[in-house]
């Protein structure tokens, strides 16, 4: 149901006055806001937000989960606290369903705080709380030659699930193992970036490492690698609308690959991907398409958001139908 102006209005009054601020004045916001922030919200969904600054003006980047990441227009300063309107879209019992919410935050004895209201949902979405933790930036690239690797660890033993798991039990689980190959069944078509059958993620974590992992993507196929949780390589068919900085070979929506090596769609592929210190490698089919890039901050669908933390190997099933086969990652031997 639509809400009255003077509703909206009351809510926006509430989400300032709780935030000890005036909907009327304007002023400067404190710089230590500026820098990547990884977020523990009450209702335990994936957040990040980045502040930078323009002509003394805070540019706002912020994702629950999935949907944009911004900038987000609408920014406002208000007695050092940074408010900002942001879309936020969750999985339903049936349907999914997006949600417009006011973010107010700011630092209180020096540490983050904030505050998401929704005016069109009920408890737990309706006022959600959090914190974060400022990240170091992103440092200088990796001199992948001088890295060490261990013995590599089979992931996928071409048997059953053993290792794995759904990462949210209220999903639906299409995985199954047969002649050696994991497959996901959905009767979803469509590239939606949520969905009622779950995504399959290793119940073991990890840091840096090299993975190989074949896949077999079909024509109107879409799903992904997350390496620890955060960063996805692509995985769709070649012909498929997606090119670029969402094609087959791309560290999604953050680093575009430098040609499309993928093979027709139906066939095995293989990608070999390493990630160290925050920078990813991508190999397709033998080809290097993405060298030793930095990632700035986490893709869409990312179940971790903290880089300094480990994270499990997530394979989207959320998406539409895939095949994988012959999953390994060699770790890296730290001094």
């Amino acid at each position: 149901m639509k809400k009255s102006g003077g509703i909206v209005f009351w809510l926006w009054f509430v989400i300032i006055s709780l935030s000890g601020t005036s909907v009327f004045g304007n002023g400067s916001f404190p710089k230590e806001l500026l820098g990547y922030w990884t977020l523990d919200l009450s209702t335990n969904e994936p957040a990040w937000m980045r502040i930078e600054e323009k002509e003394g003006q805070p540019i706002v980047y912020m994702r629950v989960h999935v949907l944009g990441e911004g900038p987000h227009k609408g920014v406002k300063v208000e007695n050092g606290r940074v408010v900002f309107p942001l879309k936020i879209k969750r999985q339903g019992k049936g349907e999914a369903f997006t949600t417009q919410n006011i973010v107010s935050v700011g630092l209180n004895n020096g540490k983050l705080e904030g505050l998401i209201v929704c005016e069109s949902t009920t408890a737990p979405y309706n006022r959600i709380t959090f914190t974060g933790k400022k990240v170091p930036p992103v440092g200088e690239r990796p001199d992948l030659p001088e890295i060490r690797f261990g013995k590599p660890i089979i992931l996928f033993n071409g048997k059953d699930l053993s290792g794995w798991r759904l990462h949210s039990t209220d999903r639906v689980i299409g995985w199954s193992v047969k002649d050696g190959i994991l497959e996901n069944n959905t009767p979803k078509t469509d590239f939606g970036s949520t969905g009622s059958y779950g995504n399959l993620e290793t119940e073991a974590v990890f840091e840096d490492f090299y993975l190989h992992i074949e896949f077999l993507a079909d024509t109107g196929q879409n799903s992904g690698v997350y390496l620890r949780g955060m960063y996805e390589a692509q995985v769709v068919d070649r012909d498929s609308r997606m090119q670029g900085l969402q094609g087959v070979g791309s560290v999604f929506g953050r680093v575009a690959p430098s040609r499309n090596a993928a093979t027709e769609p139906g066939t095995w592929q293989t990608y070999d991907l390493t990630l160290v210190d925050r920078h990813m490698t991508v190999i397709l089919n033998g080809v290097k398409v993405v060298d030793n890039q930095p990632i700035v901050a986490p893709t869409g669908g990312a179940v971790v958001t903290d880089p300094t933390a480990p994270g499990p190997i997530l394979l989207q099933g959320d998406h539409t139908s895939i095949k994988y086969r012959n999953i390994y990652l060699a770790p890296v031997i730290k001094d």
